[in-house]
């Protein structure tokens, strides 16, 4: 199967890196410095939601600012201990391409967006942070505004992502969708390609634009 594109757009962890050892940690501090139990917080859906959608499920409204930026700088704190680590694949596929041919689109915050990516290297030239929209995936307003920051129809971009909320928001937006199982089993997931990882796939840039299709 071969899917071409205008752009790629990249959601961050679980897709480009992995901090998921680092969430773990992180959250784990902060709900107990908030008295949250380790049963209310396994009733909370985690991944792929913005700080202040999975503080707000938790605790009360006038809470939510201070335990927001709390949460954030555990978590940037945490990104030179070890917090961040590229995906396999990850470095080859960007190299390929163009630099304003993909974005990457995360629900975390700016802040913490940048300081991960800065760890690996990456540097994206449009970054659609949770700072950014007023709502988060599985809205489409993330995928819809790296489009227009990159100045591509929403039609002829590509989502890649590995959580169930990301994937809806690419379907959303009306952009064909990539899934990779590094975070959720592959029929937990529903996208136009289902693969591994990044490493599974290849891609050519041409005068069109990027083909991108699955390794041998």
């Amino acid at each position: 199967m071969t899917i071409h594109a205008h752009a790629l757009l990249f959601d961050n962890d679980g897709t480009l890196v992995s901090s998921l050892d680092s969430v773990e940690r992180c959250w784990s501090r902060w709900a107990r410095e908030y008295g949250i139990t380790a049963e209310e917080f396994a009733r909370v859906e985690l991944h792929g939601r913005t700080a202040v959608e999975v503080v707000g499920d938790l605790l009360p409204a006038r809470l939510v600012p201070q335990a927001v930026a709390r949460v954030e700088q555990l978590e940037v704190e945490d990104v030179p201990d070890g917090g961040v680590r590229l995906l396999p694949g990850t470095r080859a596929l960007l190299d390929a391409l163009p630099v304003d041919r993909w974005a990457v689109v995360t629900s975390a915050t700016r802040r913490l967006a940048e300081a991960r990516l800065d760890a690996v290297g990456i540097r994206p030239k449009a970054l659609v942070s949770a700072d950014d929209v007023t709502r988060g995936k599985p809205d489409p307003e993330p995928y819809l505004l790296a489009a227009r920051q990159l100045g591509v129809d929403p039609a002829r971009c590509v989502v890649f992502e590995d959580a169930p909320a990301g994937l809806r928001a690419g379907r959303a937006a009306g952009m064909a969708t990539v899934a990779l199982a590094t975070t959720h089993r592959a029929d937990e997931l529903d996208a136009d390609l289902v693969v591994r990882g990044l490493s599974a796939l290849s891609v050519l840039v041409t005068d069109g634009g990027v083909e991108i299709a699955v390794r041998g």
